[in-house]
């Protein structure tokens, strides 16, 4: 059974929570802390992790920033903090997806199951890209630049394919979140921009002076074609 981490100190949430994804056939594991969950994290490695930022022991932000430290795991944030700084930073820190409180159940299992999807469809498809120095391995789920492999996220990944696997098309913001989550929903078109801010950090060599992600001012962004990285 594929294991889902919840990280919640709210206990009718969590069971709430459980109780969807354990009939959705989900094995789920638990914690109310956020150092007991990074240890269950690093315990059982589930295929993903609901956290929440607000946390007592450790904050969802430092929790998130240790399991990407480590892994690509798939974090789907829960927050109660409406401002949209507080999302923007748990995106950049490596997040995927969030979830504003309160929420529906069946939104986070959708979002669950959309997560999972992606990543499966990712990794059973068998296609490389190609342009210029790197090589994005769909099968392998893998980035590589001359010798040197690159980290990124479920997000990030899918992101880089998206754009990567049409050089030279101009995508808006919005294109591009429905791209990355596969449905549109309410969500800000500027968390894009904390992803394409950390896509460059990785993989270009000067963030600043960008050669493979390109920004089209007034419209959104593209992957340079292999005659211009």
């Amino acid at each position: 059974m594929t294991k889902i981490l919840i990280i919640e100190d709210e206990v009718e949430l969590v069971k709430v929570l459980r109780s969807y994804l354990e009939q959705s056939g989900y094995q789920v594991l638990d914690a109310q802390r956020g150092n007991e969950g990074l240890l269950l994290w690093e315990q059982h490695k589930p295929a993903l992790v609901i956290l929440d930022l607000n946390l007592p022991g450790m904050d969802g932000l430092d929790v998130a920033r240790h399991i990407r430290r480590k892994d690509n795991t798939p974090i789907l944030m829960l927050t109660a903090r409406v401002e949209e700084t507080d999302q923007i930073v748990g995106l950049e820190i490596g997040a995927d997806d969030y979830v504003t409180k309160p929420f529906s159940p069946k939104v986070v299992l959708a979002r669950v199951r959309a997560l999972l999807r992606r990543l499966e469809y990712e990794r059973t498809v068998a296609q490389i890209i190609r342009a210029a120095d790197l090589e994005i391995d769909l099968s392998a789920y893998s980035v590589r630049r001359g010798d040197e492999e690159i980290e990124l996220t479920p997000t990030e990944f899918n992101l880089l394919s998206v754009m990567a696997s049409q050089p030279g098309r101009v995508f808006t913001r919005l294109q591009l979140l429905e791209a990355v989550q596969g449905v549109a929903y309410e969500g800000y078109e500027r968390t894009i921009d904390a992803h394409i801010k950390n896509l460059r950090a990785k993989l270009e060599k000067d963030p600043k002076d960008p050669k493979y992600i390109q920004t089209v001012f007034g419209v959104g962004y593209r992957f340079a074609r292999t005659t211009d990285a």
